[in-house]
């Protein structure tokens, strides 16, 4: 499918993101599917039983942002947004089980109050944002290497805005602004006299709506040995603009912290300490953007970089439908919902006994 294909499906996804709007109150008006009290078939009320749980907040309403509270009522809609489909960013971060403070599936079933229904949510950005390193060339005092980047939608280009953060041990650097049809080179430069491994983060800006925004992230070695894989130093939870820095090996040392997102960058304010955590507070930037929140360090004598999202998109969260198929009646409802300022591809799965 050629981009302007792909582009044309934005534009349809706009204008239905259009037509949600208007239905305030929605969710009032799903209640009686809930249980079923309109005698609906099978697929008509696993539908609203999906919009149902776009659309409600739940009970508590802030049950996301208490990390210690599992929900009552299970919703994922922001408490007095206004705004159909607008989920709340820690509702969504709890159910990615890389969280300290995700809320389990068997809580949420309890609380979603239907035994003959379960349920999924695949939450992911509408278009990926793939990275991949093909050249390295060394120069006087400088290493540049060549990144090939893509932006696809299943398989398709996708036209993006491209801006890189490069992020070492006592640095971060943003290359200039690149447009893509869907696969662009950027050489990034990064200075011998900097110590890595480095990471590169990849925001990818959707050409004609800047509220669909992407990103890929990258380690690599620079004068640094092959990194490690990402958690083993510390596990990051963001949740309610803090993160919780949990450390994972005891001769960790944390050096600098930072936010980054497609317009802004900054460092983070250290709130709290201990001997096996710490406590950031998370900007509340202005462009729509994820915030990609990296921090740094040392374990001996080996620096680190560990790094995550928030919200903290990817997940998948729910039942494992794989081998139910038999079983089960299974559906598949795919909506466009806004988390933060970003807009987001979510896909709900409900399924029970075959009639």
């Amino acid at each position: 499918m050629p981009a302007v294909s792909v582009d044309t499906f934005f534009a349809c996804t706009l204008m239905v993101i259009v037509v949600l709007s208007a239905m305030a109150g929605a969710s009032k008006i799903i209640l009686p599917y809930v249980n079923n009290a309109v005698g609906l078939n099978a697929p008509e009320r696993y539908e609203q039983l999906s919009k149902y749980v776009l659309l409600s907040a739940g009970a508590p309403s802030d049950w996301g942002q208490n990390g210690q509270a599992d929900p009552q009522v299970f919703g994922l809609g922001k408490a007095d947004s206004g705004n159909p489909y607008e989920l709340d960013v820690d509702k969504v971060t709890r159910l990615n089980d890389e969280n300290q403070y995700s809320v389990s599936y068997a809580d949420a079933f309890a609380s979603f109050g239907l035994p003959d229904v379960s349920f999924s949510l695949e939450i992911k950005p509408v278009f990926e944002v793939i990275t991949n390193l093909t050249a390295i060339f060394d120069a006087d005092n400088i290493t540049v290497y060549q990144f090939e980047i893509l932006t696809e939608k299943d398989g398709a280009p996708v036209s993006a805005e491209i801006k890189c953060r490069i992020i070492a041990e006592s640095y971060l650097n943003t290359a200039d602004t690149i447009p893509s049809d869907g696969k662009v080179y950027q050489n990034i430069t990064i200075p011998d006299s900097v110590n890595g491994p480095a990471l590169l983060v990849a925001f990818a800006r959707h050409a004609y709506d800047d509220r669909i925004v992407s990103y890929g992230s990258y380690a690599f070695a620079h004068n640094s040995t092959e990194t490690e894989t990402r958690g083993t130093y510390l596990k990051l939870s963001p949740l309610n603009y803090l993160l919780n820095a949990s450390i994972v090996h005891p001769e960790t040392n944390l050096s600098e912290a930072y936010a980054v997102t497609f317009d802004y960058s900054a460092s983070l304010e250290q709130v709290s300490r201990s001997n096996d955590s710490a406590v950031y507070q998370i900007p509340r930037f202005l462009d729509p953007s994820p915030v990609v929140i990296v921090l740094t360090g040392r374990n001996s004598t080996v620096f680190f970089a560990e790094w995550v999202a928030y919200p903290q998109v990817p997940t998948r969260f729910g039942a494992d439908f794989t081998n139910s198929a038999s079983l089960s009646s299974i559906y598949a409802f795919t909506y466009m919902v806004k988390v933060g300022s970003v807009i987001y591809r979510c896909t709900v799965r409900l399924g029970g006994p075959r009639e």
